[in-house]
């Protein structure tokens, strides 16, 4: 059935306009004035409203086995929770274990991610190194639209890189034009401070950020940076949390770089402050890395993504119940790592950002959305208002107002980061492709309907970066 949008004010990345828009099969198919209704078309009065690209969140961790547990977000779940919050689109992690195939792992994932209501693609990781692991890269690379690869900095004696696989990797990324991106955090020092911590007794949530201070994601980000441009590689560094990390990538992208950066919703409004709860269930449910960090790191990732050093928000979605996160009851290195936010993420971003002045509606549209989908390679099908994108949108009440709660919220988990907060700006409709998935309430997500999303590794950003290196 077609679907009419009349009267909305539409936002993209560069423009807003008052037009209408037309769905049909799935892909937006005409956008102008007093556009003609066809004959047994659905009409949506967008009247006050804003229409604008569905969000893109470019990390998350649905059904996630980690640190003896596995996610209590499965991907129906986590994407229909996505849609209820205007994200219409996933960039999820496939994560081999040590001596694990890649392939085999990506297989796993995708069977995994059948059940989706909302379109997906995956990041995949590289946590070892063989010419197996250099050869299943570009079979993913070019038979499967694997254009972006993982390497995480953290987690020593699980899937850290050192900086020998850390290069062979990138190397291999910048052949295949791939992007490479990084966790970055001095795996060898959390580890060593994580040690101290514990002998000298301290044993609760509080320990987590002491054990991975701001200066130990600094040094990893430059490090990263300072490999990529030996090599002559692009990459991209997952949610910054510190000010050190955000100085060393506008220091490179000032050089001429190309490094792009992330910020999570959560490390913008949240601070360090919730790790010294007394109630151990509510501070451990804000264990994840990096920490959440102290308020003058806020300051300076606003102004980071106000400036453009910082080019798109994230949530990394990676959910824990108090159950499990009661792993760690006794030593803090034992609590699952990982927060929620799916559901929550554009309008956090619209009432701190848009709100507040600090960005601009069609910065708010760049930041989460359509930035994502240039750099990963989703640009114009997805982020955009063109004729022929699919029509993923989120109809956008500036002025309706939602309090955040584990009680209402739909994301399976039984604690929320931003509890209490009450937002204003809201989701009132949701499409992808064309679906209505979520209508002023009414969480209509259907199982399975989301597709994988291959990301071609040409026509994008990393054609440039392979000209200047031939």
């Amino acid at each position: 059935m077609d679907t009419l949008i009349r009267g909305g004010t539409l936002i993209d990345a560069e423009l807003s306009v008052r037009s209408d828009l037309l769905i049909r099969d799935g892909v937006i198919a005409a956008v102008g004035d007093n556009l003609e209704a066809p004959n047994g078309a659905q009409i949506i009065d967008a009247g006050g409203q804003y229409v604008m690209p569905g969000g893109i969140d470019p990390h998350t961790h649905m059904e996630l086995p980690f640190m003896g547990t596995v996610t209590s977000e499965d991907f129906y779940s986590g994407t229909a929770a996505g849609l209820a919050g205007g994200t219409t689109s996933i960039i999820d992690f496939v994560i081999p274990a040590p001596k694990q195939s890649l392939m085999e792992a990506f297989r796993t994932w995708r069977g995994w991610a059948e059940k989706a209501a909302a379109d997906y693609a995956f990041h995949v990781a590289v946590t070892w190194w063989d010419e197996s692991v250099h050869r299943e890269m570009g079979e993913l690379a070019h038979e499967h639209g694997v254009s972006s690869f993982k390497h995480f900095m953290a987690y020593k004696n699980a899937i850290m890189c050192d900086d020998e696989v850390l290069v062979n990797s990138f190397t291999r990324c910048l052949e295949l034009g791939a992007l490479p991106t990084v966790h970055a955090e001095n795996g060898e020092l959390v580890f060593r401070l994580q040690k101290q911590l514990l002998a000298r007794g301290i044993t609760g949530p509080e320990g987590h950020p002491l054990s991975r201070p701001p200066a130990v994601e600094g040094e990893a980000a430059n490090r990263a940076i300072r490999i990529a441009e030996v090599l002559g590689a692009p990459l991209y560094i997952v949610h910054n949390s510190a000010r050190q990390s955000l100085e060393a990538i506008t220091r490179a992208r000032n050089e001429g770089q190309r490094v792009f950066g992330e910020v999570l919703a959560g490390h913008l409004v949240i601070d360090d402050s919730v790790y010294r709860d007394a109630d151990f269930t509510r501070a451990a449910a804000h264990v994840m890395s990096p920490p959440f960090r102290a308020k003058e790191h806020q300051r300076a990732l606003w102004q980071g993504l106000q400036a453009g050093h910082l080019q798109t928000t994230a949530t990394d979605h990676c959910c824990f119940c108090a159950p499990q996160k009661a792993a760690g009851k006794d030593d803090f290195t034992k609590i699952p790592n990982g927060c929620g936010g799916i559901e929550d993420r554009l309008s956090v971003l619209w009432h701190y950002g848009v709100n507040s002045g600090r960005l601009t509606p069609n910065e708010f549209v760049k930041v989460t959305s359509t930035n994502a989908a240039q750099i990963f390679n989703l640009y114009p099908k997805k982020g955009s208002l063109r004729v022929g994108a699919d029509a993923d949108l989120v109809l956008w009440d500036p002025n309706g107002t939602r309090t955040i709660s584990a009680k209402t919220h739909h994301q399976n988990v039984d604690y929320n980061i931003f509890e209490g907060r009450t937002v204003q700006g809201i989701a009132t409709h949701t499409f992808t492709r064309g679906h209505l998935a979520w209508i002023n309430g009414d969480l209509r997500a259907q199982r399975g309907h989301g597709r994988y999303l291959p990301r071609p590794v040409n026509g994008s950003y990393y054609d440039a970066v392979r000209k200047r290196v031939r």
